[in-house]
């Protein structure tokens, strides 16, 4: 009796595991049906009368009803039962129990129903030929029927010698068969009766008859024996050989099958189609395919140069369903078509089984409509295995459609449909439909429940934890008399495990035993997991040694939990033991024992075990070398796993990749990054970490996350995902973390998505908050918003964190109304609103630059009872500091006070840096001290501060003592202190100081800043130590830092200044080298020091360069050449130039006419200037020259104009024009006129309001970035405006007044030197300052006398001269705008006296005549060496100490 492929299919192919844990029995019953059907006969190896479970529609007039077929023998024929098979010896899960019915019925059917295709094969006879067949069938049938009625004690010969009928040699053939259907004792009776009598020789077909009954009921020993004995007669026909093949075949044994294929070539036999067919199936009956195998198989056949048939083609399709090889029935039944051998119903049958064992029901579906559109005829295999498809895919309503469809074509629910149906309910957990089928099946359809049936329901309400109910059917089960299988036995075990009943589980294991029921491996596995699981060590230890004496062993994972059970108790000895039968009958060799003693927690053992594993050429296995190193380094023995991986490293020579993982993983369990990361990345530049384990992945990933090494730890997830490792749930927690820490949500979004298609749930407080907030601090609002509104679509409500995040996205984008909408709903829907979200919309006012309204937003907020906090008020004060409100900080400061806030050191700091910021001196030095009072230890950072108050200010007095304060109060100065003092020092032109204390900060190991480093340089340069900037600047270069553009432009200034144009083209070489490429400014800079040392020519060739290149000009280059031909006095080069440049299409602009305009003020003659003017009044600039030969007072508006647009232009072009213009009027006399471009020039912002402020009660002024000319305008205005205040007695005076000149030297003239030079030809009162340069003090009664009594002073008015002089009234000596007639005076002076000469003497001097003076000088030197004489003479040998006058704030130690 056959069984289909699908009529039973329910699972996967079987599994290869002979046992599993009790947690996998859990949640599955191995059940084998094989061995149901076995045991059902009382056991396996019953003898051969046992019964067997039968399937009746394996007939065709069954299989077919509609067709009306009918049967050749009678139902008795056909309802016999056939030979027992030989149990599976692998166990499948519950899941899979139904399959192993499938494969083994399946398989048998597959053979009849490819030998009843060849019997119905219509062959055309005439009407002889059918009197003749009718006659040879009613003998064999009368034959057949007179020996099966025999009963035990009669014999075959008594019938036989009777001669009932006359029969042939074929006839006997037929006699053979059909009584070996029934017996094959009977049968082999027959044959050897004929043999006695010699009535008919024993021919091929004979033997090969009696071989194929003793081969299909598995008396493989007879069927050896016969083969023997005939071969010598008929061993050299093929159908003896295919017989013989066939009886090896049904036992699975290919060798043998394969060797008596090999005799028969030799014996000169051809095999045939069916010899390799038969040797097929004894292949696939013998193991599962390999890949490819069947197509390998095919060719066999092709190569033996036959074509296989559709047997071929459905004997491996048969193999694949029964081991739910899809891709290999796929490419058999390509083959198939390929080959143009046509597709039966049992091809379509096997493909539709193979696609419902995989959980392809739609492709079944749709193989089940082709099959119908080809002419085929579904039968009650097909139907059933398209039902298993369904069910296995718990898909109800297709299953009932397919059960409709099925009985529309007279099919009923058998036993087959109805365990399908009730398996598929008992997977879907719907255990009352499934025990209401039961019913049914008992009741209405008169079908009996079988083993199976019995074992799917017990099993489901096992798992249910209805483990009365599947006791019940149990005993019902014993009650009907079906003797319950050894998985209907597991069954009730594991249900019983499951719901934690050990003493029912043992009860039912004791009652298997007394049944006479064999355990299995799988059933003593279940039974020692239960043991081992409840702490019944020694009832385990017992059933283990009774497990192992009846040749069963258990799996590794019930080692593991024996092991660790052993080991609670301390059985050392029967430790030994365990490992010693691991390796004696399990045959595990070390590395595999050493694993499972891993897992056990034996980890000394294990190690010794691995240390024997790698000495015998096992490789290293990563997961058992991890957990020792695991377990080493959880209870601090680093030692051990240190010379354990030193010893790995002697004898694993192929492992050094795993030994290298291994150390990464146990540096990052000691939490030691450093020598992680150096581990990683060496062996990541050695092997590549393409492979690595994910476990050293993610230790690595989260001690760099611990470790806030987040650049780190996104290398080594982007590494991890490279290797192909599957990221964990944590990994992608943490990298969340991490991708929103390194600014990129996006992808922290994106990393949260794919884990959401892996299964895996992310918190709504945590994860999407740190996105949130990451989206917000890169003004991504919207995104922001996004993942908002996503998480309320998927059905989970934002909590607290998560709103305050948006509101904080909102308010860094400065989106005050949307976070008050979200404030709002905070406010209607909850969850209430914290301070925090309070918080967060204040700051989003800040942001927003809504400052004036947060007093507003504070009364809603305090009428809506919500109480403002200090936090919140320190947020309101941190908005007015940074938006540099001192007032409103102040005001809220104080009203903090006021409240009883105390202040915190934070506070202080916030103060005190913004009141340092807005240089409010007093202010500061007040909260320093009230912060000192309070018990607070300032801060280096308030110090810091303080600093660069007092270096902004310039107040480097104050500066040097808060440097000492810091140095007493016992705080070390950081980077920024010294780099603060270091630029102070620059600032007052004492770069050697600064440099001496860069050097004490390299000592104690802190390095300078670059800019600090561009300060001392530039500061060196302005003091002409060219040596000392050269040498700074070399230092750099040699030390390797990598140095700006504005590094070179910076030397190449001190070059140009020098006149050194060797050393700027020098430094343009090397800025080259440097990779850096020159810009128009680095090449102007290159034209200026040409310009500098006289070299016209030079800057032109450098700007013919320039127009050879792809570079745009600009009037940047033209200026510098024209320049460089106007200072060394070739105006008419100079004009050329400029000719030539408007030809190139290049129109002038401020650069050029600030050019001709200086010029013109330098140069002496009156000829001189206007040939320079009338050049620019012929460009389109005729301002300059109207102004000196027209009437300058109708010129007002006309100047007010020009300097409305030069003023926005870059480059100050405004302030170059007017200080240039401002030359030329005060040296060719024309005052009053300079007077009111003065007066304009500071009106519309070019000059600062500041430059005087006599009327603003501030005597002081600040003449820097004034030209000559201009700052002798602002000098003879600024000393009006104090003779008038001295004179009208308001305002008062303070002590002392101020005149600040700078150092800078503006186009080549020092403003400092040209004051002195005024002031000191007037007789002024003004001195140099003492303690800083640029500074002129004078005392404020001497100036207020001065004021009114010198001469000088008499007429300060401003005035034009009556006609333009024929010559410059001013000259340039050394630096110094002088007035011409002073030159002779000055020079006099200047080279015998030297050094410095008071104001009142140098006036004196200057005004005597030239003999006069020099006579008043004589006498004036001779009287200081009378007075030095007197002085060595009173000291009496006593050295004179030159004392410095000059005041060094620090010392060097």
């Amino acid at each position: 009796m056959a069984v289909s492929a699908g009529a039973l299919a329910f699972a996967s192919p079987l599994s290869p595991s002979p046992a599993l844990s009790v947690r996998a029995a859990f949640s599955s019953t191995p059940v084998t049906v094989s061995e149901i059907k076995d045991e059902q006969g009382n056991s396996s190896s019953s003898s051969s009368s046992t019964q067997k479970f039968t399937y009746s529609r394996a007939s065709p007039a069954v299989r077919w009803p509609h067709l009306n077929l009918r049967e050749t023998y009678d139902s008795k024929t056909s309802t016999q039962s056939l030979p027992p098979v030989s149990p599976i010896a692998d166990t499948p899960d519950s899941d899979e129990f139904i399959d192993s019915v499938t494969s083994s019925e399946h398989q048998k059917a597959n053979e009849e129903a490819a030998v009843a295709t060849r019997r119905r094969r219509v062959k055309k006879m005439n009407k002889v030929a059918l009197i003749r067949a009718k006659d040879w069938r009613e003998r064999v049938k009368l034959l057949t029927d007179k020996i099966l009625t025999l009963q035990p004690n009669q014999f075959v010969a008594d019938i036989l010698d009777a001669r009932l009928v006359q029969m042939t040699p074929t006839d006997y053939c037929f006699v053979v068969k059909s009584v070996g259907a029934v017996s094959w004792q009977r049968a082999l009776e027959v044959f050897e009766w004929l043999n006695l009598r010699h009535w008919h020789s024993p021919n091929a077909r004979m033997v090969a008859a009696i071989l194929g009954v003793l081969g299909r009921w598995n008396q493989e020993s007879l069927a050896i024996e016969i083969f023997a004995r005939a071969e010598p007669a008929v061993g050299d026909t093929v159908q003896v050989y295919n017989a013989m093949m066939g009886v090896y075949s049904r036992s699975g044994k290919f060798t043998k099958a394969q060797e008596m294929l090999d005799e028969m070539r030799k014996r000169g036999c051809v095999p045939d189609l069916i010899s390799f067919n038969t040797l097929i199936n004894a292949r696939v009956k013998s193991g599962g395919l390999t890949p490819n195998l069947a197509l390998e198989l095919l060719d066999m056949v092709r190569n033996s140069g036959l074509r296989p048939d559709a047997i071929t083609y459905n004997t491996l399709l048969s193999a694949c369903s029964r081991d739910s090889n899809l891709e290999g029935a796929v490419k058999v039944f390509e083959d198939m078509e390929a080959h143009r051998c046509q597709p039966d119903l049992w091809t379509y049958n096997a493909m539709i089984s193979v696609y419902g064992r995989c959980g392809l029901a739609a492709k079944a579906e749709s193989l089940f409509a082709e099959l119908e559109l080809k002419g085929y005829f579904p039968d009650a295999v097909t139907y059933n295995s398209l039902l298993y498809a369904f069910a296995r895919e718990r898909n109800t309503e297709k299953v009932k459609e397919v059960y409709e469809a099925m009985q529309k074509m007279g099919f009923g629910k058998d036993e087959m449909t109805y365990n399908t149906i009730i398996h598929m309910y008992g997977k879907q957990g719907q255990l009352d439909l499934a025990l209401t089928l039961y019913k049914d099946m008992k009741g209405l359809s008169g079908r009996s429940p079988d083993a199976i049936t019995y074992t799917v329901l017990i099993d489901s309400l096992g798992k249910a934890n209805r483990t009365v109910e599947a006791a019940a059917l149990m005993s019902e089960m014993l009650d009907v008399g079906i003797k319950p299988t050894l998985q209907t036995y597991s069954a009730l075990i594991c249900g019983y495990a499951k719901a934690g009943k050990r003493e029912e589980a043992e009860d039912t294991f004791s009652c298997m035993l007394r049944s006479g029921t064999k355990p299995d491996n799988l059933a003593y596995s279940v039974m020692l997991d239960v043991l081992l699981r409840g702490n019944e060590t020694r009832k385990a230890w017992a059933l283990y040694r009774d497990m192992i004496s009846y040749g069963h062993t258990p799996t590794h994972s019930l080692y593991e939990l024996m092991i660790l059970g052993l080991l609670k108790e301390n059985r050392a000895e029967d430790i030994q033991k365990t490992i010693r039968d691991m390796e004696e009958l399990c045959g595990m060799n070390p590395l595999e024992i050493s694993s499972v003693l891993v897992k056990g927690e034996c980890f000394d053992l294990a190690a010794r075990q691995l240390k024997v594993a790698i000495t015998n050429g096992y490789e290293l296995q990563n997961d058992t070398l991890l957990s020792i190193l695991g377990a080493y380094s959880s209870s601090g023995r680093h030692s051990e796993a240190c010379e354990l991986l030193e010893f790995l490293k002697e004898h694993a020579s192929g492992s050094w990749l795993l030994i290298n993982e291994a150390l990464i993983v146990l540096h990052c369990k000691v939490n030691n990054i450093i020598a992680a990361l150096e581990e990683y990345f060496a062996g990541a530049c050695v092997h590549g970490w393409s492979f690595g384990s994910s476990t050293m992945y993610e230790s690595l990933l989260h001690c760099c996350v611990a470790n806030e090494r987040y650049a780190e730890a996104s290398q080594v997830f982007s590494d991890l995902r490279l290797s192909g490792c599957e990221a964990s749930e944590s990994v992608c927690k943490s990298m969340v973390g991490v991708y929103c820490k390194l600014g990129f949500p996006e992808t922290a979004h994106q990393v949260v998505t794919q884990a959401e298609t892996k299964g895996f749930h992310f918190a709504c407080s945590t994860t999407f908050t740190d996105i949130i907030e990451a989206y917000g601090k890169l003004k991504l609002w919207q995104k922001a918003e996004s993942v908002v509104g996503n998480l309320r679509q998927s059905g989970r409500t934002p909590d607290l964190k998560t709103w305050n995040s948006l509101m904080t996205a909102y308010a860094e984008c400065g989106c005050y109304e949307r976070a008050r909408a979200i404030f709002n709903t905070m406010m209607r829907d909850g969850p209430s609103p914290s301070v925090e979200s309070i918080n967060t919309l204040l700051h989003a006012l800040c942001v927003d630059g809504r400052l004036e309204e947060l007093y507003v937003v504070v009364e809603e907020l305090q009428d809506m009872g919500f109480k403002i906090s200090k936090s919140s008020i320190l947020l309101m004060l941190d908005a007015f500091a940074r938006a540099g409100n001192i007032f409103e900080v102040k005001k809220i400061y104080n009203s903090m006070k006021a409240a009883g806030y105390l202040p915190t050191i934070r506070l202080y700091r916030m103060m005190i840096e913004l009141l340092c910021k807005g240089k409010r001196v007093r202010d500061a030095e007040v909260m320093v001290s009230e912060m000192e009072e309070a018990g607070f230890k300032v801060e280096l950072a308030i110090w810091n501060s303080m600093l660069k108050m007092y270096t902004a200010i310039e107040d480097y007095k104050k500066t040097v003592q808060v440097y000492h304060r810091i140095k007493e109060t016992g705080l070390e100065p950081d980077e920024t202190t010294y780099n603060t003092l270091i630029i102070m020092y620059c600032r007052d032109r004492r770069p050697e100081e600064g440099y001496l204390l860069m050097q004490q900060m390299r000592n104690i190991g802190l390095e300078p800043k670059l800019d600090t480093y561009k300060s001392l340089i530039s500061a060196f340069g302005k003091q002409k130590c060219l040596e000392q900037a050269e040498q700074l600047f070399e230092e750099l270069l040699s030390k390797g830092y990598k140095l700006d553009r504005s590094f070179y432009h910076t030397m190449m200034k001190i070059s140009r200044d020098s006149g050194s144009d060797s050393k700027a083209e020098r430094l343009l070489q090397m800025m080259k080298s440097a990779g850096i490429e020159p810009t128009l400014a680095t090449m102007h800079l290159l034209m200026v020091s040409y310009s500098s040392s006289g070299k016209p020519q030079e800057a032109e060739k450098v700007l013919s360069n320039l127009k050879e290149t792809d570079v745009e000009l600009t009037t940047l280059p033209y200026s510098s050449v024209i320049d460089a031909y106007l200072r060394s006095k070739d105006y008419n080069s100079g004009i050329e130039r400029l000719l030539e440049m408007k030809r190139e299409g290049l129109e002038p602009d401020h650069r050029i006419w600030t050019c001709f305009i200086r010029a013109a003020s330098f140069s002496k003659e009156k000829s001189e200037v206007m040939l320079l003017l009338k050049a620019l009044q012929d460009i389109g600039l005729d301002l300059p020259i109207r102004l000196l030969v027209e009437r300058p007072e109708l010129l007002v508006s006309e100047v007010d104009e020009w300097f409305e647009k030069l003023k926005p232009i870059e480059d100050n072009a405004a302030l170059n024009f007017a200080n240039a213009l401002l030359n030329l009027l005060w040296a060719f006399e024309l005052r009053a006129t300079a007077s009111w471009v003065f007066q304009i020039a500071i009106k519309r912002g070019i000059f600062s309001r500041d430059v005087f402020r006599v009327a603003d009660k501030d005597w002081g002024a600040d003449f820097r970035r004034l030209s000559a000319g201009a700052a002798l305008v602002a000098l003879t205005l600024w000393l009006d405006h104090m003779q008038d205040a001295s004179l009208e007695g308001y305002p008062e005076s303070p002590k002392s007044v101020v005149l600040i000149t700078g150092t800078a030297e503006y186009n080549g003239i020092s403003l400092d030197k040209t004051l002195k030079a005024c002031l000191w030809e007037m007789g002024s009162p003004f001195l140099p300052c003492k303690t800083r340069t640029g500074l002129l003090v004078a005392k404020a009664h001497s100036l207020r006398m001065w004021l009114k009594d010198s001469p000088f002073c008499f007429d300060l008015e401003l005035k034009d001269s009556v006609s333009l002089p024929e010559t410059s009234s001013m000259e340039l000596i050394d630096g110094c705008f002088i007035r011409r007639g002073l030159v002779p005076a000055f020079n006099h002076i200047k080279e015998r006296l030297g050094g410095f000469v008071s104001p009142k003497k140098f006036s004196r001097l200057a005004l005597l005549p030239d003999e006069m003076r020099e006579r008043v000088i004589k006498t004036d030197i001779e009287g200081h060496r009378q007075k030095l004489e007197k002085m060595r003479k009173k000291n009496k040998g006593n050295e004179i100490v030159n004392v410095n006058t000059r005041r060094k704030f620090i010392r060097s130690k």
